[in-house]
């Protein structure tokens, strides 16, 4: 069983080992999350670090999934800084580790911050994702809504071209 629960700020420097940990993994596994192989935890530390400042200023809110073994699963909600669009945010690297899916961890992770979002006052929700992978079928059949593919949009961690997909979701 998975605990997710928000990442505050005061907590999110002695979290940023696992979180490389997991975003090495993800990236290892063929995951299109913005990054190049070889990617090593340095990187991927210094990635998640760089975040600080959003994470402690409110504007990235960051979700943590453990078990007994540790750190399992993230996502990321990006808030809108724009005063005429604070009603909409982006969700951003949802990653679960290979040894946990398959489980409905990826599910539980989006609905968390959908429920957050809408607590906020944020009811439109964007993101993006390689098309035809295993987290496309997650966002078609969670209810959210394909508004488009842009093809060669992001390189593959092996540095391929790949179709990307554009979603949203109203929460209303």
């Amino acid at each position: 069983m998975y605990a997710i629960d928000p990442l505050p700020a005061e907590e999110f420097d002695s979290a940023i080992k696992d979180l490389a940990a997991l975003l090495v993994d993800a990236v290892d596994d063929g995951a299109s999350v913005g990054f190049l192989s070889p990617f090593g935890l340095e990187e991927a530390a210094a990635w998640w670090r760089a975040q600080a400042p959003a994470v402690a200023s409110g504007t990235l809110r960051v979700w943590v999934a453990r078990d007994a073994s540790g750190v399992a699963g993230t996502i990321s909600l990006v808030m809108a800084g724009k005063p005429n669009s604070r009603y909409r945010g982006e969700i951003i690297k949802l990653m679960v580790h290979r040894d946990a899916r398959g489980r409905g961890l990826s599910r539980a992770l989006l609905a968390t911050a959908e429920r957050a979002a809408l607590a906020s006052g944020v009811h439109l929700l964007m993101l993006d994702t390689e098309t035809d992978s295993t987290a496309e079928r997650v966002y078609l059949t969670g209810g959210w809504t394909r508004y488009g593919i842009v093809p060669g949009y992001a390189a593959s961690p092996d540095g391929t071209p790949a179709a990307c997909s554009f979603f949203y979701k109203d929460l209303r």
